[in-house]
């Protein structure tokens, strides 16, 4: 019996030698430092085509890296060849009038000085020939129409990204602007977070900001956007405060150079409230 009250007696000691050393060499928390929680946004973009058509090429897959500029799809472009070659032959027939017809304006204006004409002849003539030229600048117009909707069957992307979804495949029929591939774009990488109404008097536009991640990557950053409107803590974001806290919205723009911060992931937020006067 003895020997088991030596026991019990030796380990609450143990205990209480471990907690007293847990309070007395356990990390401080560090006053001049202001610790937050948030997710990473990215901005995403939906690809498509400006005319309607049937796709004929998709050149990424789902995961693949494009670079700005970089061709992704084409739609069959016969129809718009088609359309192009007909209003360049109008416009060439209309302009062959147009011509013809200020040669005889020209020939009425040389006789009427020599009364070889009257005046209703030139008038008769010029409006002819404005009424050929009002039809060749709208000819011409339906040309450039034409070029551009035959350019339209080509899309690029307009920045740098990794293809989230394919949404379409070749063979399909497509209307304009329906989107064919959800890009998730690079840059601008931001942090969303929130930060109570006591310390909102600690940071500043520009403030700079150490970012980690749950499998140790650390990155810089800096505060672009602090919200001028109180909201209630969304239920997904951790803090120590109660969720019915008054909180602004941050938005911490992060260096992103190998491209591992992605949609959604959890991050810390580090501020050092040291060089909180800017």
């Amino acid at each position: 019996m003895k020997r088991l009250l030596y026991i019990g007696i030796s380990l609450v000691l143990v205990l209480l030698l471990v907690g007293l050393i847990y309070v007395f060499f356990r990390e401080k928390p560090n006053s001049n430092e202001l610790v937050l929680y948030g997710n990473v946004d990215v901005r995403q973009v939906d690809i498509g085509f400006r005319v309607s058509g049937r796709v004929a090429k998709m050149l990424y897959e789902e995961g693949d890296y494009v670079q700005e500029g970089a061709l992704m799809a084409l739609l069959e472009k016969n129809p718009y060849d088609s359309q192009l070659n007909q209003n360049l032959a109008n416009a060439a027939s209309i302009k062959a009038n147009l011509d013809n017809a200020e040669i005889l304006l020209n020939r009425r204006l040389n006789l009427i000085g020599i009364g070889g004409v009257s005046q209703e002849d030139v008038d008769n003539a010029t409006a002819s020939r404005n009424e050929i030229l009002a039809n060749y600048y709208s000819a011409a117009a339906a040309v450039a129409v034409a070029k551009d909707n035959l350019n339209y069957t080509e899309v690029y992307a307009p920045t740098d990204g990794v293809i989230l979804t394919r949404i379409r495949e070749p063979g399909t029929a497509v209307s304009g602007t329906e989107p064919i591939y959800t890009l998730s774009v690079s840059s601008p990488v931001w942090i969303r977070a929130f930060v109570d109404e006591m310390q909102l008097g600690n940071i500043y536009y520009g403030m700079k900001a150490e970012i980690s991640t749950d499998a140790g990557h650390t990155y810089q950053g800096n505060i672009g956007f602090i919200s001028p409107i109180s909201e209630f803590t969304p239920k997904t974001v951790e803090t120590a405060q109660l969720r019915t806290d008054l909180v602004y919205r941050l938005r911490i723009y992060a260096d992103n150079p190998d491209h591992f911060l992605k949609q959604g992931m959890p991050v810390t937020v580090k501020l050092n409230l040291e060089n909180k006067d800017g």
